[in-house]
């Protein structure tokens, strides 16, 4: 395997399917069999998800709610969606602990790093909830902040496109494909990949990220093997 200890990051509207809000059972199905794969190979493998499919802090806050408060609201949509995976991947088989960085001791346990770690270590998945808990920073700056501090590999975003490119391939056919790109070239192009903290965090501390479609069955497998699925990152 090219990484052996990975974060994956989920949007929230991954985990809609085809449904116009909340969550689909089957999609979460899919998902555990896919990470279920990954983890029988020995890679040890830390989930963000976000919140979108039930509530969008930034979305709140535009529509006149205080900031904070639908930041807070934001958080908690993430802890149903790892609660949610924490039990499609358990019925698959999966041991896992799901990890809140807002302390619910009666649903979730609380981020301690060295906890976390030796979850990892023990082949457990660990979903990484609640993004940083903090207001203003988004579950793509939570996902690369958790990264750093397992010491994962990579980062792997798990989008419904295959990549990068240089313009929205859904409005443009003609769309150019990245297969590697150099965190210098995304800032001088103003590719939108996450946020500017969650990036440049990641650029800072060395840490490469993969963009890559994961609905496609096999997927994820094949970028944990090395392969040359979606777009690479690195500096």
């Amino acid at each position: 395997m090219k990484y052996n200890r990975i974060l994956l990051k989920l949007s929230g509207e991954a985990l809609m399917g085809d449904k116009p809000f909340g969550l689909d059972t089957e999609r979460l199905s899919e998902y555990a069999e896919e990470i279920k794969t990954v983890v029988a190979t020995g890679v040890e493998l830390g989930i963000v998800i976000g919140g979108g499919n039930i509530f969008r802090g930034l979305k709140g806050a535009g529509e006149g709610m205080d900031r904070v408060q639908a930041d807070h609201m934001g958080m908690l949509a993430t802890v149903i969606n790892g609660l949610a995976l924490q039990s499609a991947l358990e019925s698959a088989g999966v041991q896992t602990r799901l990890s809140s960085a807002i302390e619910m001791d009666k649903i979730c346990e609380p981020f301690i790093r060295r906890r976390a770690i030796r979850h990892l270590e023990k082949k457990r998945v660990v979903i990484f909830a609640a993004g940083t808990g903090n207001p203003y920073f988004t579950t793509d700056t939570g996902a690369t902040l958790r990264a750093i501090e397992i010491q994962a590999d990579v980062i792997l975003k798990g989008t419904r496109v295959d990549g990068i490119y240089d313009s929205d391939p859904e409005k443009n056919s003609s769309a150019k494909k990245y297969d590697s790109i150099s965190f210098e070239e995304v800032f001088k192009k103003g590719l939108n990949i996450m946020d500017l903290t969650a990036f440049t965090l990641s650029n800072e501390n060395k840490l490469p990220i993969v963009v890559f479609d994961m609905n496609k069955p096999g997927n994820l497998l094949s970028v944990v093997k090395g392969e040359n699925i979606g777009t690479l990152v690195t500096q």
